[in-house]
């Protein structure tokens, strides 16, 4: 469904230039969900909008290949990258109270989106928002049709955002850290909402978070994300089972679990933070938080090697594609 190769953005600054996404390249097949997980500065949310081609004016795009369903997004006039968004490609957005409009009703809102590529067919628009709405669990669906945002919990705000992003059918639906501002119990509802709709309907997604107990929920496959590059590529089992790169273990051991953390102890935590994407790195971009770093670490960029069928992982402690392990694990 969707297949991304080298996509790189730079965004013009006073002191240079600024590279938050650096030559990703992954692939979503329809009906996956792919999660890109990472710190928060790692660049994920810029790649959402890099894909939806959202960035900003003072930012630029490149890629070697950018295809949705075989169409290359790269070289698209703005009417028609218009045309695509919304309606074959949708995005949860991160906060959906900056999100919706506070000055337009929830109904006038997602009539906009059918009107804006099915047609001003208000009758056809309201009935498929009434549907939505009462399939993303809203109780009184034609009552919130007249409500506006600030009179909705951030859990029926986000409800909303959902069936906005699903008012034309989809085939690929980005979701960028929605269920973050929420509490527990309203995520795992978000959750389960969408991946009965992603079965439902069929929609090939990808799901940006920087929590991997929501990774463990609902992933396919994971890409880890830092400093703008993918560090590594799995299933979501072997992620889980066996991390390759020291970011991906480091992440995995800050999760607190009952009975491995003493009381009173505080918890584990990866020293250090994330380099700005105004830094030019010439070696390993974790190099320095690293408590396996080597002295090719700060040289050159590390190869990309195949731990396993599927697991890919840039780090120097791994030898050449298809290689065995050759760090200890």
């Amino acid at each position: 469904m969707l297949d991304v190769a080298n996509l790189s953005v730079t965004i013009a600054g006073r002191g240079g230039a600024i590279r938050p996404v650096r030559d990703l390249s992954f692939s979503v097949a329809r009906g996956e969900t792919f999660c890109i997980v990472g710190e928060s500065g790692c660049g994920k949310s810029m790649t959402s909008l890099a894909l939806m081609g959202l960035l900003p004016r003072a930012a630029a795009r490149s890629a070697t290949r950018l295809a949705l369903d075989g169409t290359d997004l790269r070289s698209l006039p703005r009417r028609a990258m218009a045309d695509i968004r919304g309606n074959r490609m949708a995005m949860i957005f991160q906060e959906p109270m900056t999100s919706l409009n506070p000055v337009h009703t929830i109904g006038s809102q997602l009539r906009e989106v059918w009107y804006r590529h099915r047609g001003r067919n208000r009758a056809a628009g309201e009935a498929r928002a009434l549907w939505l709405l009462d399939r993303v669990g809203m109780s009184s669906p034609r009552e919130r049709l007249a409500q506006y945002p600030h009179e909705l919990s951030g859990g029926l705000r986000q409800r909303v955002m959902i069936a906005m992003a699903l008012m034309c059918e989809p085939a690929l639906l980005i979701a960028d850290e929605p269920t973050t501002a929420l509490d527990v119990t309203i995520q795992a509802q978000i959750l389960s909402l969408l991946r009965s709709l992603q079965d439902e309907l069929g929609l090939a997604m990808i799901f940006i978070t920087h929590d991997l107990g929501v990774v463990s929920r609902i992933a396919d496959r994971v890409a880890v994300m830092y400093a703008g590059r993918i560090v590594e590529t799995a299933a979501t089992a072997d992620i889980f089972r066996r991390p390759a790169h020291p970011y991906t273990r480091g992440l995995l051991e800050c999760i607190p679990v009952p009975g491995r953390i003493a009381r009173r102890q505080p918890l584990p935590a990866i020293p250090g933070q994330v380099p700005s994407p105004a830094q030019d790195i010439a070696g390993c971009a974790f190099a320095n938080r690293c408590d396996q770093v080597r002295d090719a670490c700060a040289t050159a960029r590390p190869p990309e090697a195949g731990v396993a069928a599927g697991h890919l992982v840039q780090c120097v402690l791994y030898g050449q594609a298809g290689s065995e392990l050759s760090c200890p694990s």
